[in-house]
């Protein structure tokens, strides 16, 4: 069997089962009163997260999951879509292992939608790749019932690849017929101003609400916006346009680095959830 062992775990989150237990309930007893648990009763259909260090991007992370956690549902695969960071692999790979371990324990690769996607196959991509792993945990903590992943990672991020992927898991799904989740992995503007740094996001967020795919990628390139998982973002908004005839969203928290180590050179986080309409 091949499985792919945890290379992050000890860095961007710690390395033991009660150490991760024990930071994940600390952060999530300081914003569980900020959490729009609400939401956990529409429709879901994925969300941006973002995947620094926990102690620096948990805090906007664990929104997401409180929502996933309590919604009725059961979903059976979680796609991580994920920026490649590492520049090893092809353009788009999805994952070739048959499982995935952390310190909370194993999960499977869904290897039905690995059939079914037609695209490129390997373990290159997240050999040493954390933008994938860091959402493991997370899952695994707040998802009670047994599921499986699809990671995929994009090294060449545009809007006709985006498109491609997404396209690529609905037709897959019409197929398949799970029930899925996509999470698109990824931070916002990197070592910036605090101020300059929500303000550039903005821009990038206004796009997300239009669900403009076209647009986003125009305003990251124009503005040299360092979103780092523009890409995954973008899959997910023309996902979202393919499942729904008017999709939601809601931006769940933000925030930066500075909350954790203050500094005038931040890294921003922003989680946001994507629904149906009612």
């Amino acid at each position: 069997m091949k499985i792919r062992t945890a290379v992050v775990a000890g860095s961007f989150y710690p390395g033991t089962k009660k150490e991760i237990d024990n930071l994940l309930d600390r952060i999530f007893s300081l914003e569980k009163q900020n959490i729009q648990t609400d939401l956990s009763t529409k429709d879901l259909i994925g969300a941006v997260v973002p995947h620094a260090g926990y102690i620096f991007s948990a805090y906007e992370a664990v929104h997401v999951f409180e929502i996933l956690g309590k919604s009725l549902v059961k979903y059976d695969t979680f796609f991580i879509i994920n920026p490649n960071h590492t520049g090893y692999g092809m353009e788009i790979e999805v994952d070739s292992n048959e499982q995935w371990n952390t310190p909370l324990g194993s999960v499977e690769i869904d290897r039905d939608f690995v059939d079914h996607l037609d695209l490129p196959i390997s373990n290159t991509a997240q050999l040493r790749e954390h933008s994938a792993e860091v959402m493991l945990p997370f899952l695994q903590k707040w998802i009670s019932y047994p599921f499986k992943i699809v990671p995929i990672c994009i090294l060449r991020q545009n809007p006709v690849i985006s498109t491609e992927i997404a396209e690529k898991i609905y037709k897959a799904n019409q197929i398949l017929q799970k029930k899925i989740f996509i999470i698109a992995s990824s931070d916002f503007s990197h070592y910036v101003d605090p101020d300059k740094g929500k303000e550039k996001d903005s821009l990038v967020l206004k796009e997300v609400e239009k669900l403009d795919s076209q647009h986003l990628y125009d305003t990251v390139i124009r503005n040299r916006i360092s979103v780092c998982g523009y890409g995954p973002i973008m899959t997910l908004i023309e996902y979202a346009k393919l499942v729904s005839q008017k999709p939601e969203t809601t931006i769940l928290a933000r925030g930066n680095s500075g909350k954790t180590m203050p500094s005038s050179s931040v890294v921003d986080y922003v989680s946001i959830l994507f629904y149906q309409s009612a």
